[in-house]
């Protein structure tokens, strides 16, 4: 008896005619297409479909809709929140071949690439012109998966998020359709704004397949500071006070003293100890950069900091800032075997301390091991839950611990996810944050772009 034939291979087939061998089924493709970097549950994809240009993502998309097949648009895969896992298969698009920097102005300062452009590709082929793109997750991510997750980082307190930076889109829809968002100016004031709409959608919505974004000069002088506490709470204190203060920092940075006993393992971090930390960047002109530092340590030191010291060494920075920026992997690294899972909690800046202070509380109460980090300066902050996977109870633990602190959040004001995005992860807080009528609102819109539910189906929507 003969199979019946599935719409996926009605796809595969026809798009072989324009993709050719760029699109595959192989079991190791589809694998390494199953899951990011988070803890949630691998998706296998029917097919991986390398795509190249807009018009390609274009007929794929037609096709998809026409047959009902699930697309999941596909970058680095190195988000946390199960994005790229394709829920009910499908195929899923591999966009990294799209990673041409198509123009640069630097009159105007901002450029278009396509969405497989890396922020550190962007930012090597911008430094001879005195730019920068300064949105830094920390992560070897692509900029199409940045917007499509509203990505921050560490520089989000001085510049901002991905939101801020992003003037227009190119956009391909659930059935083909290409679409232009936004444009070129500052601002504008002439109909919805769909390029917001689009970041932070998580690829439900549509494919990005373009990206126009603002840019910024190099600051002159930049410097970087260390400071350490005996006690999280006044580390804390400390960040809010030097951000009501007014000090222009251009990142502000937590660990904690278990984040800070994983760091000085894994980045061979010397002369420091194993306590809470924060670490500060200036920019500016240099007499700019030593006022802030010399202001900064006058408040740290009010609030009882054990230490601090700050540099203009190009090298010292950069080792400093790449330690933070492996935080993940130096906690997932604490106990051999374990994994990690991290929350994403923000809240506003006044109640920073009651949340941090008290996720760790939370997470001592339940005898569990974590380290926390954060973008302190902006009110987020993430604690990254170490669990043994080989335990039955060990993933729901940490879910649990994660909800907890997520519920400590929502009390204060804040929101469940400050820079990470939804995907599977985050689903189940949304209606408690939105509300039931808002919920609707977004599905609503969902159906109206997507009306066969093709579009990265799973994600932020719990059914």
């Amino acid at each position: 008896m003969n199979a019946v034939p599935r719409p996926v291979d009605a796809v595969i087939a026809a798009a072989r005619e324009f993709l050719g061998d760029r699109i595959g089924t192989g079991q190791s493709l589809r694998e390494q297409h199953s899951h990011g970097e988070g803890s949630a549950a691998p998706g296998l994809p029917d097919a991986v479909a390398f795509v190249e240009t807009t018009e390609e993502v274009s007929k794929l998309m037609a096709l998809c809709h026409q047959h009902g097949v699930p697309v999941i648009p596909f970058g680095a895969g190195s988000s946390l929140e199960g994005h790229v896992c394709a829920v009910h298969g499908g195929v899923s698009i591999d966009l990294t071949k799209m990673n041409a920097i198509l123009d640069v102005s630097a009159e105007d300062m901002d450029c278009l690439i396509e969405p497989g452009v890396s922020r550190h590709q962007l930012n090597d082929y911008l430094r001879d012109q005195g730019l920068f793109f300064p949105v830094d997750p920390g992560a070897h991510c692509t900029i199409g998966g940045m917007c499509a997750t509203r990505a921050s980082g560490t520089n989000a307190v001085r510049y901002g998020t991905i939101r801020e930076q992003v003037l227009g889109l190119e956009v391909v829809l659930a059935d083909g359709r290409v679409i232009q968002t936004g444009g070129r100016t500052r601002k504008a004031a002439n109909g919805y704004d769909l390029t917001r709409l689009f970041i932070g959608s998580e690829g439900t919505l549509g494919i990005i397949t373009k990206i126009r974004m603002r840019l910024h000069g190099i600051p002159e002088a930049t410097s970087a500071a260390v400071c350490q506490f005996a006690d999280l709470q006044p580390a804390v204190e400390a960040t809010i006070a030097v951000m009501q203060a007014g000090i222009p920092v251009s990142r502000i940075e937590l660990a904690d003293a278990d984040q800070m006993r994983a760091s000085i393992a894994y980045s061979k971090l010397e002369g420091m100890a194993e306590t809470p930390t924060l670490f500060l960047e200036f920019t500016g002109s240099p007499s700019s950069v030593k006022e802030q530092a010399e202001a900064a340590e006058a408040i740290m030191r009010d609030f009882g900091a054990t230490s601090f010291a700050w540099t203009v060494d190009a090298e010292a920075r950069g080792k400093l800032w790449k330690a933070r920026h492996d935080a993940w992997w130096a906690a997932n690294a604490m106990k051999p075997g374990w994994k990690g899972m991290t929350t994403d909690v923000c809240v506003p800046i006044s109640k920073l301390a009651e949340a941090v202070v008290g996720a760790k509380k939370i997470a001592l109460e339940m005898n569990q091991l974590t380290a926390i980090v954060g973008h302190v300066g902006d009110g987020n902050f993430h604690c990254v839950i170490i669990f043994d996977p080989t335990d039955p109870k060990g993933l729901e633990q940490a879910w649990e611990l994660d909800r907890r602190i997520v519920a400590l959040g929502l009390s204060l004001g804040g929101t469940c996810s400050g820079e990470h995005g939804v995907g599977v992860g985050k689903r189940e807080f949304l209606v408690q944050e939105h509300g039931v009528e808002a919920m609707a609102v977004m599905r609503s819109l969902k159906d109206a772009l997507d009306p066969k539910g093709i579009m990265n189906p799973g994600k932020i929507f719990v059914n």
